[in-house]
């Protein structure tokens, strides 16, 4: 398979959640072709999730463009490990220390063309997307969130996006907003991402009497009874902004930002999440320096992903 010598290069992105894995070719200016989403095994071996990944791969490789794509970038829910190349993410529980970019590597395709394999966490693939393409592109120091099934984060500091040794600096949702709050998947307790997340906030809706009026018991179907009004649905996403607001004041107050942007399903809630939110910013960010964030909702969507993971491959 054969493209002119003069076809502009591409990226090949993989990103990969606790509900979807999804795949797209990007080019230099982050545009998306052969888009592919399949469901997340996340409650099967850590085989049959791989399985998944590298029918993404094999979608994108059988595209005509697929000879002028240049490296393959990969955005993974984390924690991730970047000097191994592994990923243990905690909604995925079937890969614990899995060496993602080695199988990535191996698939036919991938090894066939020789392609190098970059890595982040989501919360950093997300940054890196908004910092290109985003809410954050003329932001030197950015905190840029995606709040959803989980909570993720990565950090844009001095005009460029750092992950940290790791890989992952940044991740907000895996610190510490309530001292004797319950324990996380992750083995610590109180974690923000166990109060402010989609799962978390329906959690604590069902907990308090919510009831849905249809089958829908997610976070969604919270924030349009809580548009409509529905105390006990408000009263969930407030805990959560409450939460998110806690986190986001630690760090601006750790590391003196210009930005915040909040990406992710929970996000589009809209009003619901972020006039709560700036009412408990009032209260958390009380240093002058992090005084007036500026909190914005991100620009590109369900497609963050998918360019953060290009982006790595910039």
């Amino acid at each position: 398979m054969t493209v002119p010598p003069s076809a502009p290069p591409l990226f090949a992105a993989v990103d990969i959640g606790g509900t979807k894995i999804a795949g797209a070719l990007v080019d230099q200016r982050g545009g998306l072709s052969r888009r592919v989403q399949l469901p997340t095994p996340a409650g099967e071996s850590g085989a049959a999730v791989l399985a998944v990944v590298h029918r993404v791969l094999d979608h994108l490789a059988a595209a005509p463009q697929w000879a002028a794509v240049t490296a393959v970038g990969i955005g993974s829910a984390g924690p991730v490990d970047l000097g191994h190349g592994t990923v243990s993410p905690v909604n995925i529980p079937g890969w614990r220390e899995f060496p993602l970019v080695a199988e990535a590597a191996a698939h036919p395709a991938v090894a066939g063309a020789g392609l190098p394999v970059a890595l982040a966490g989501d919360g950093v693939a997300m940054a890196a997307a908004e910092h290109w393409r985003g809410a954050a592109r003329d932001a030197d120091n950015a905190l840029c969130l995606v709040v959803s099934t989980g909570v993720g984060a990565g950090l844009i500091l001095d005009g460029a996006v750092r992950p940290g040794p790791s890989g992952n600096a940044g991740h907000l949702g895996h610190i510490t907003v309530d001292l004797d709050g319950d324990p996380c998947p992750c083995g610590s307790r109180g974690c923000l991402e166990g109060l402010a997340s989609g799962t978390a906030i329906a959690r604590r809706a069902l907990a308090h009497g919510w009831r849905p009026s249809g089958g829908d018991r997610s976070a969604r179907a919270v924030a349009a009874d809580a548009l409509a009004g529905d105390p006990v649905a408000l009263a969930s996403f407030d805990r959560a902004a409450q939460a998110l607001a806690a986190g986001i004041a630690a760090t601006a107050a750790l590391v003196d930002l210009d930005r915040v942007v909040i990406g992710g399903g929970v996000a589009e809630s809209g009003a619901v999440l972020f006039d709560p939110l700036a009412r408990h910013l009032d209260r958390y960010a009380a240093l002058p320096y992090v005084r007036g964030l500026d909190v914005r909702p991100a620009e590109l969507g369900t497609d963050a992903g998918l360019i953060g993971a290009a982006a790595l491959c910039r």
